[in-house]
């Protein structure tokens, strides 16, 4: 009965082992793959900003409740207003309020981006 047990528990392991090395590798080509397609690809800014904040400028926007992003007096009054209304002390969610503020990042992101910009083409005149 013993051994038995013991052949059981040493298949197991065995099994156990052997889907968590292919898991493993499966996660390290993916990672290459990742890098290899950032290393390649030519992605613009927007893409970027968006797969670093993991929310996109219109979604960010959709959130905040904004349709001018130059309009600074609303943004701050939005965000003050849905940050503290999604108070987790005042019943609200701290996902949503996480939310937020990873919509007014995102929306920094893309002015600090629009700033550089324009410092860059100075002549535009757009």
């Amino acid at each position: 009965m013993a051994k038995h047990l013991a052949q059981i528990i040493i298949s197991g392991a065995q099994i156990l082992g052997r889907a968590f090395a292919k898991t493993i590798q499966n996660e390290i080509q993916a990672s290459q793959q990742a890098a290899k397609m950032r290393q390649t690809s030519h992605v613009n800014s927007d893409a970027a900003a968006t797969s670093l904040s993991g929310i996109s400028l219109q979604e960010a926007k959709q959130i905040l409740n904004v349709a001018d992003l130059q309009n600074a007096e609303t943004l701050a009054k939005n965000y003050e207003h849905f940050f503290k209304a999604n108070d987790k002390l005042s019943g609200g969610s701290f996902y949503l309020q996480s939310k937020i503020v990873r919509a007014k990042e995102r929306i920094d992101r893309e002015l600090q981006t629009v700033e550089a910009n324009s410092r860059k083409d100075p002549g535009n005149g757009e």
